[in-house]
């Protein structure tokens, strides 16, 4: 189901077996045969079952003290995070189909598919279906993006500044999700146009 050529991590093996017992069973055997991994230079992340690295943690992130659905309105504690983007966009199974979080916003997007086609999808054509271009932005630059990193963008890709040009730097996954779900909310109930002061970076 995946073409690990491209993979810069894979996860070790699975140590809880409580999860992956709640887990579908297409998602179940995915992590039985390869326990989460980082593919395209980063650019996707799928979770394992794991305490360690507890930035690869699908429970972390699912029902742990990261909980997007703690962080963000829009997710459900039934929903899966089973993987993320490299700005911190999370991929969630919601009843068999897979909505994107915007990381930055908060809002979720239905994308019209389930687990499989969306591995299909993005591993026929990651650049296009992952957005993969500020990501090829920073490797043309002589960086690379490590294991337990996401990028931060400033100004975010939200606000009308990023429009003139924007800096990306690495940063710890964990604080960047954090970061991100911070602003989501400070920007919640903001008219279009409307201003903010960002509460620092991660």
């Amino acid at each position: 189901m995946i073409d690990l050529s491209t993979a810069t991590f894979i996860g070790p093996e699975s140590t809880d077996p409580h999860i992956l017992e709640l887990l579908p069973k297409y998602h179940r055997d995915l992590l039985l045969a390869v326990n989460g991994c980082i593919l395209f230079g980063g650019g996707l992340h799928i979770r394992g079952i794991c305490a360690d690295p507890d930035w690869h943690s699908l429970q972390r992130v699912w029902s742990g003290v990261d909980a997007l659905s703690l962080l963000y309105p829009a997710v459900r504690s039934a929903d899966v995070p089973f993987a993320e983007d490299f700005l911190g966009n999370q991929f969630l199974l919601r009843e068999d189909g897979v909505h994107r979080l915007e990381g930055e916003t908060g809002e979720l997007l239905d994308l019209q598919t389930d687990f499989q086609g969306f591995l299909r999808a993005a591993q026929a054509n990651p650049p296009e279906y992952l957005s993969l271009s500020l990501l090829e932005r920073y490797e043309s630059q002589g960086n690379v993006l490590q294991p337990g990193q996401l990028l931060n963008v400033y100004p975010p890709l939200a606000t009308s500044e990023s429009a003139n040009g924007v800096s990306l730097r690495a940063v710890p996954t964990l604080e960047c999700i954090r970061f991100l779900a911070d602003f989501a909310s400070q920007i919640a109930d903001v008219l279009s146009g409307g201003k903010i002061r960002l509460r620092g970076q991660p």
